[in-house]
C-alpha cells in the first residue's frame, strides 16, 4: 500500500509528543554522527529520542556518541542514548538489539535510520503522522513508490542492482511492497513485540527484507511513503560479499519456511 506524496503540515502537538526512538547503528561513522544528531535534535518532535548502537567502532564513534549524549540530554529528559556492543556482528544484529532496547525503554514507535545521511530526517514527522493517522503498523520510507527518488550520484549499475534486488525479493516472497529492501522504516512497538526480534535470522541488510516479510505474514498493515534517498558523502559502505550472498539466500529461506508452514502469498 502506498500513499501519495504531499507537503505535510506540522504534526499536532500531542502527536509530536509520541515516544519515538530513532535506532541508528554505527560502525566507523564518527564524522557523520554529529551532523545526523544535530538534524534529529532540531526536529519539532518533543517525543523524539536517538539511540546510537555502536559495534565497537575503531574510529571512536562510540566516544562521539557519548559526547553527543552529554550535549543534548537535559535534566530528567534523555534525548540521546548509546548502546555499546563489543563486536561487529552485522547491521541486522545491531538493529535487533537497538529496537528491542527502544521498546523496552518505552518507545511507542521505533524508526530505523542509517548514520550516513542517506535517509531524510525531515521526513520523520511525515512517517509518524501517517502511522498515527492511518493506524499502520509499519511505515516504509520508499524509494520506489511514485514520488520516491534516488541520489543523482547513483550510477546506472547501482540503480539497476537496487531495482533488481527489490524485484528479486518481492518475486520470491510474493509480496507487492515496492521497497522491501529499504532501511528507513517506522515500526509500532506492538509490531516489534509480535515480531520477536530475537528470532530474526538475518545478520546483514537482509534484516530489512525478513522483518517486513514477517510483518506482512503476521497481518500487520504496511504503508509506503515516498522519500528521496541520498548517497553517503563521508565514509565507506558496509556492503560486502558475505552480506550480498546472505541477501540472495534469505528470500528463499523465508519462502521455504512459509511453504513448510502451509502459507501462501503475502499482500
Amino acid at each position: 500500500m502506498s500513499v501519495p506524496h504531499t507537503v505535510m503540515t506540522p504534526l499536532p502537538a500531542e502527536w509530536g509528543r509520541t515516544a519515538t526512538t530513532v535506532v541508528m547503528p554505527t560502525y566507523n561513522e564518527a564524522e557523520n554522527l554529529p551532523m545526523m544528531a544535530e538534524a534529529l535534535m532540531a526536529l519539532p518532535l518533543e517525543g523524539l529520542r536517538l539511540l546510537v548502537v555502536d559495534d565497537g567502532s575503531p574510529d571512536g564513534t562510540g566516544r562521539v556518541a557519548e559526547q553527543l549524549a552529554e550535549k543534548y540530554n537535559e535534566p530528567g529528559r534523555t534525548r540521546v542514548a548509546v548502546l555499546h556492543r563489543t563486536a561487529k556482528e552485522g547491521l541486522g544484529r545491531a538493529y535487533a538489539a537497538g529496537m528491542a532496547r527502544a521498546v523496552e525503554d518505552g518507545a511507542a514507535y521505533v524508526l530505523q535510520m542509517d548514520a550516513d545521511g542517506s535517509h531524510p530526517a525531515d521526513k520523520i514527522a511525515e512517517l509518524l503522522g501517517v502511522a498515527l493517522s492511518t493506524g499502520a503498523d509499519v511505515v516504509v520510507g520508499s524509494r520506489y513508490v511514485p514520488g520516491g527518488t534516488l541520489s543523482a550520484a547513483w550510477g546506472t549499475h547501482r540503480r539497476l542492482l537496487s531495482r533488481w534486488a527489490n524485484a528479486y525479493a518481492g518475486t520470491v516472497l510474493g509480496t507487492r511492497l515496492r521497497d522491501i529492501t529499504g532501511g528507513f522504516n517506522l515500526w509500532s512497538a506492538a509490531a516489534l513485540r509480535a515480531l520477536d526480534l530475537d528470532t530474526v535470522d538475518s545478520a546483514g541488510y537482509s534484516f530489512q527484507v525478513e522483518t517486513k516479510y514477517r510483518a506482512l505474514r503476521a497481518g500487520f498493515t504496511v504503508v509506503e511513503v515516498p522519500i528521496h534517498f541520498e548517497d553517503r558523502t563521508v565514509g565507506e559502505s558496509k556492503m560486502n560479499l558475505t552480506v550480498q550472498l546472505e541477501s540472495v539466500a534469505v528470500p528463499w529461506r523465508l519462502r521455504a519456511r512459509t511453504l513448510r508452514a502451509g502459507g501462501g502469498r503475502t499482500r
